[in-house]
């Protein structure tokens, strides 16, 4: 019951000695005849104390009664409650405002949906320098020498391996063994693409037992959970990244890598333009508040004109409504993937993976919607057009 409970009048009945009308506060008295005071009947009546009552016979004895009363109006309702310590005052009488808390980093994502202002949250000419820098990098890579562009994978997969194990390490105390993981990712981009899916699929199992092995060197606290963590990461990274490598061997290999990653770049742009202009409705809101429904659907419908565009002109024997289709799993997939990351980067409470590219962060904060990506576009171009 809070104090303004206490405010009502009392019942009418009840007179307040030496005065008209009634007493303030809980020390009621029935009313008094002139023989003298009533006798209170009961147990609890004869220990209750009674309040202390000023003469009366004046304006200044009932003034002091008013004040006496006022502030039991304001005290506690039992005498064993603790009356409330007043906080520091501002000069003008009024509680300071506490400050706001401090911003979550890992929510921090740019403006949310339902927000006013709307920014990118992220320094854009950086990001767009950054954005054709690599892909300058990439396509020559691709179409000059593909074992060239191979290496370029292999290094994003190192480099994503260690800004990951490095994470892990800073937030959770997760020690994963780097060494085996950055050999075994190397070597599963390599085999996939000189060995196909059979050198692939050795290749893994190899690195997840190096890992086994590698962290028996250290004392046996958290090994079940060091190296599950490891198998994740060899799986998350290396592994995904192989079918870059294996769409990459066939005769038209290239344009499929191409393809791969014009879709989940379209997808994105398509996110992005359309969720800032008119999104709305929050997509995971705990995961990402920047995402959204109108994002999504952006996303889907831009990466199936391209993947129609991309079946009907670059891949061999492709048809447009293939195409359809492919971007369509190609949107869904890359959404999917970045909701992932989101959700590592939540559960360690940190906002990127790195700071190694100006504008996007780190590496795997560009590999979170390609990763996912590459083995559905290597499946669905082997279901339409054959392994090449």
């Amino acid at each position: 019951m809070n104090d303004s409970s206490w405010g009502a009048p009392p019942s009418a009945g009840l007179r307040r000695p030496g005065g008209q009308g009634t007493s303030p506060g809980y020390g009621w008295e029935v009313p008094t005849s002139s023989a003298g005071p009533a006798h209170e009947v009961g147990e609890a009546a004869q220990t209750r104390p009674m309040p202390t009552v000023p003469h009366a016979g004046g304006d200044s004895g009932e003034a002091a009664d008013r004040d006496q009363g006022a502030a039991r109006l304001s005290g506690p309702l039992f005498r064993d409650e603790r009356e409330p310590q007043p906080g520091p005052r501002q000069p003008s009488g009024r509680r300071p405002t506490p400050p706001d808390p401090a911003p979550d980093p890992a929510l921090a994502d740019g403006a949310g949906a339902g927000q006013g202002k709307k920014s990118a949250g992220r320094n854009l000419r950086a990001a767009i320098g950054v954005g054709i820098g690599l892909g300058v990098i990439i396509l020559a890579s691709l179409f000059i020498y593909k074992p060239v562009f191979v290496g370029v994978v292999a290094v994003a997969v190192v480099v994503g391996l260690w800004e990951l194990t490095s994470r892990l390490t800073e937030r959770k105390d997760i020690r994963v063994p780097l060494v085996p993981l950055a050999v075994g990712g190397v070597a599963m981009v390599v085999a996939g693409y000189v060995r196909g899916t059979q050198g692939a699929v050795v290749a893994v199992a190899l690195t997840a037992l190096a890992v086994l092995v590698w962290r028996m060197t250290e004392p046996p606290d958290n090994y079940l959970r060091d190296v599950t963590a490891g198998v994740f990461a060899a799986f998350y990274v290396p592994f995904l990244a192989t079918f870059v490598a294996l769409m990459l061997d066939t005769d038209d290999g290239p344009w499929r890598v191409l393809t791969f990653l014009l879709l989940t770049v379209v997808s994105d742009t398509g996110a992005y333009a359309v969720g800032w202009r008119f999104g709305k409705h929050p997509l995971a809101p705990r995961i990402s508040p920047g995402k959204t429904r109108e994002g999504l659907l952006g996303a889907v419908t831009f990466a199936m004109v391209a993947g129609a565009l991309c079946m009907q002109y670059l891949i061999d024997d492709g048809i447009w409504w293939q195409g359809l289709l492919l971007g369509l799993a190609a949107a869904v997939s890359a959404t999917l993937g970045d909701l992932g990351e989101s959700m590592i980067k939540r559960d360690l409470g940190i906002k990127d993976m790195g700071k190694l590219l100006p504008g996007h962060g780190g590496i795997m904060d560009r590999l979170d919607s390609l990763l996912p990506t590459a083995p559905v576009v290597w499946l669905l171009l082997v279901i339409f057009v054959g392994g090449g």
